[in-house]
């Protein structure tokens, strides 16, 4: 944590909007020197453009936005090298596509929740990754990490399998190198993201470049439980999800009553809506009732304990999320309606998959109505040659 009494207090107040919500800040003297100079953090975030972003990246763009009012300089890497490093997860010739709809998409869902996105930098993986210099660090890196490093560094973020391609190691590399590459003082990530960020500390000092500070946010269940994920389409809820799609998703949405625990809605509510609302300048949470009034919540913990106690119910709480959560998204879905070119994008980035042809049944000679094959003629049928 930070002493209070290095920072004076508009710096201590920044330092605070910069840690807010987070897990963890690690190493958090870097941030605190730079704040005391009255200098502005540079912080970086990247997402490797695989599937489609869904509602488990509003956490990482709030607190972009709560860094953007912190006065930090923030970079977005559209990590496209390293979606095809991850097990396949990207076709090769599909990554320049996802990378564009992954800025149009990450674009819309900032200025959703109030980001000026004239002060974000966009830097595309490949733009750099390449160089000659680049290139040459990835092997004075890899020549002084282990096999066992790498992979441990990468368990939780890179897909696991056995036998698994050497660019799965690859992967947890460059994302340490990507940090003196985009000139970071802090890297912003996930919890899924600890093991590599700690690498990134130990590694990078032993090729000559100063360790970064690493800011990191909370894993949001999943609408199941367990972890959001892309490739389970029943634990998230896609960014351009519609209205109807929205409602059945959090209708089926795992909600036991009374238990707070590992709850994918509440933690909606305590990582997204309640931060959104608070930097629109009224922070609340707003659950709808038939034939009562609303019940609204200005903290987590009074929500927490009226789910704990029966007020709140999953039903209550359900009703709350669809409502604030098709607010939000709306102005995205706007966003795409209006822009031919994202709709283009999407069709290249993401395909419909291929209709299956439909195969005709060869149902055989014993079907009734068949025509039977002509039969050769058998040697007794031949007419008898002449004699001579």
């Amino acid at each position: 944590m930070a002493d209070a009494k290095k920072l004076d207090a508009n710096a201590q107040a920044r330092f605070d909007l910069i840690n807010e919500n987070l897990d963890e800040l690690m190493n958090p003297e870097i941030v605190e020197a730079i704040l005391a100079k009255g200098e502005n953090p540079r912080i970086y975030w990247g997402t490797a453009c695989t599937g489609r972003p869904h509602t488990g990246y509003l956490v990482p763009a709030i607190k972009i936005a709560q860094l953007l009012a912190a006065d930090c300089q923030v970079v977005i890497l559209l990590a496209d090298i390293h979606a095809f490093l991850d097990n396949l997860k990207a076709p090769i010739e599909l990554v320049n596509a996802r990378a564009e709809y992954y800025r149009k998409v990450i674009t819309a869902l900032l200025q959703a929740v109030g980001v000026k996105t004239d002060k974000l930098e966009f830097v595309l993986g490949s733009s750099y990754q390449k160089s000659p210099e680049y290139v040459m660090d990835l092997y004075k890196l890899a020549s002084v990490t282990s096999e066992h490093d790498a992979k441990k560094a990468g368990a939780e973020i890179v897909k696991q399998s056995s036998n698994a391609p050497l660019s799965g190691l690859l992967y947890s590399i460059l994302q340490v190198l990507d940090e003196e590459y985009l000139n970071c003082d802090v890297e912003l990530g996930g919890r899924d993201q600890r093991k590599l960020f700690a690498a990134a500390v130990e590694w990078l000092p032993k090729i000559g470049y100063r360790k970064r500070a690493h800011a990191i946010t909370p894993m949001v269940p999943g609408l199941q439980g367990g972890k959001m994920s892309s490739s389970e389409e029943a634990s998230k809820i896609d960014l351009l999800d519609n209205l109807d799609v929205v409602t059945k998703k959090i209708r089926k949405a795992e909600a036991a009553p009374k238990v707070v625990d590992n709850n994918g809605l509440i933690a909606m509510v305590e990582f997204t809506f309640l931060p959104v609302s608070s930097l629109k300048g009224k922070k609340e949470f707003r659950c709808p009732r038939k034939d009562e009034e609303d019940l609204v919540y200005n903290d987590i913990e009074s929500l927490k304990t009226d789910y704990a106690n029966d007020v709140l119910t999953p039903q209550i709480l359900k009703a709350g999320v669809t409502a604030a959560l098709t607010e939000l998204m709306a102005p995205i879905l706007a966003a795409y309606e209006a822009d031919k070119e994202w709709q283009e994008i999407t069709l290249r980035a993401y395909p419909p998959p291929e209709k299956k042809q439909k195969k005709i049944k060869d149902k055989g000679s014993r079907h009734p109505g068949a025509k039977k094959p002509e039969e050769p003629a058998k040697e007794q049928d031949l007419p008898e040659r002449p004699k001579a």
